[in-house]
């Protein structure tokens, strides 16, 4: 019987790896360290487990860096789209507004013209029956004139010579008399046909005029008919998105109306309608259009003014990485999941932080696992954090506005890396910030 030994026979791990020996010589003797197969193997699996990790963390990396930065360089877009878009339409606005307001002062023009012409209308009729008249009451003398005439002539003719040389001159008195009578009445007559004449082409002429101003004013009035649509579709297009983008972050809009039009109701806030009657006169449907467009103008300023109010802006504008969200993750540095209640920024040490809505500047300085910390507070309740900074430029009690530079990134607090956190409170709970970007994103 022949039995093999197999630890004779190369195995197919030895001949790949095959067992090597470094010798190290001293002055003690000569030494050697054995490097079996199986440590081969282990050396090349972890090798090659480092080299799928770095290529996998670095494909994240670049893929994570590409998307954030056309994000970033998409909402830059899309903001000054917003600023340029808002500034069109407040300068259309108030073009519009300017027309209507000199629409409206052609057409009480216009009224004021028809009403002057209707009432010299009417004064000239009056003047023309009251001629009529006259005349009629002359051609009344005249026809009385005339048969006195007659008579006199046919009493005359009657007349003997022998005994009425009285008769005859007093038939002669009476026939100058008459005579001088018919040529005043003649000459009454004439001016009074002239004066009527005169009359009636005056008439035609009103009448023309009048039919010229109504044609003004119909054109007119289709000409301010298009001017209110145009502006009446001009605040639906303008406000409707502003509303959704107030509710799309949980503030009612009639309550931010009511506040802004409590702090700005002195002059030069809102705007006050065209007519006011105080006589219990019902407005006219223009009046009643313009207020309209008006009351909807005052919104569009109040949203405005509202708008600079809300934490809408994105705080820092360079390009830079997002690296946490808001919501629960694991701890960076302790480990264990936690609430993260900010959106992270990772950029160049002392990028520039902007103020994202005007407000008053609560606090300025260290704060423990802030560091270096911002907070300022808003309108509506609400409070943002700026936290982690290199340096800060503003002090506490400061009033600041959306844009203003407030400070830099930087690394200190309890932080891993050069970043900024922001946060957005509503009454001391903390919201995702990244709600209001959004929001502003689909109106800006």
């Amino acid at each position: 019987m022949t039995i093999s030994n197999s630890a004779d026979t190369p195995s197919l791990l030895s001949r790949i790896f095959p067992e090597k020996r470094i010798f190290v010589k001293s002055d003690n003797g000569t030494r050697f360290v054995r490097i079996r197969p199986r440590h081969h193997v282990i050396a090349v699996i972890g090798g090659a487990v480092v080299v799928g990790w770095c290529i996998v963390a670095t494909s994240f990396l670049v893929i994570g860096l590409v998307g954030k930065n056309g994000i970033q360089s998409g909402a830059a877009g899309e903001k000054r789209m917003y600023e340029v878009r808002l500034n069109a339409l407040a300068a259309d606005r108030d073009r519009q507004r300017m027309a209507a307001f000199d629409a409206q002062g052609n057409f009480a023009e216009a009224l004021d013209g028809a009403a002057s012409i209707q009432t010299n209308l009417f004064e000239t009729e009056i003047a023309r029956r009251e001629m009529i008249e006259a005349n009629e009451a002359m051609r009344g003398l005249l026809r009385q004139a005339l048969s006195d005439r007659d008579d006199a002539l046919a009493r005359l003719g009657s007349v003997t010579q022998s005994g009425a040389e009285d008769q005859d001159a007093a038939l002669e008195s009476r026939l100058n008399e008459a005579r001088q009578t018919l040529s005043y009445l003649t000459e009454a007559l004439e001016r009074t046909a002239t004066d009527r004449d005169a009359m009636q082409d005056q008439v035609a002429q009103v009448k023309a005029d009048l039919s010229s101003l109504e044609l003004d004013i119909r054109l007119k009035d289709e000409t301010t008919a298009r001017i209110f649509t145009q502006l009446e579709e001009a605040m639906t297009l303008a406000i409707e998105p502003l509303n959704k983008m107030f509710k799309d972050v949980g503030l009612p809009p009639d309550q931010i109306l009511k506040q802004m039009r409590r702090q700005y109701s002195g002059q030069g806030g809102p705007l006050t309608p065209i007519s006011m009657s105080t006589k219990s006169v019902p407005l006219t449907p223009d009046e009643l259009r313009a207020n309209s467009v008006l009351s909807d103008m005052d919104e569009l300023n109040l949203y405005r003014l509202a708008i600079d109010k809300v934490p809408f802006s994105i705080p820092v504008e360079a390009n830079v990485r997002s690296t946490s969200n808001f919501g629960y993750r694991s701890d960076p540095i302790n480990g264990g999941r936690r609430l993260h209640a900010g959106q992270d920024w990772a950029g160049s040490y002392g990028t520039p932080i902007y103020a994202s809505a005007d407000g008053v500047v609560i606090h300025a300085g260290w704060q423990s696992g802030y560091g270096r910390l911002i907070k300022i507070q808003h309108e509506f309740g609400i409070e943002t954090r700026f936290a982690h900074l290199s340096k800060i430029n503003i002090k506490a009690g400061q009033r600041v506005s959306r844009g203003d530079r407030i400070g830099a990134m930087g690394n200190s607090g309890r932080s891993t890396g050069t970043h900024l956190h922001y946060e957005v409170r509503v009454g001391d709970t903390p919201v995702n910030p990244l709600k209001y970007i959004k929001a502003a994103r689909d109106v800006f």
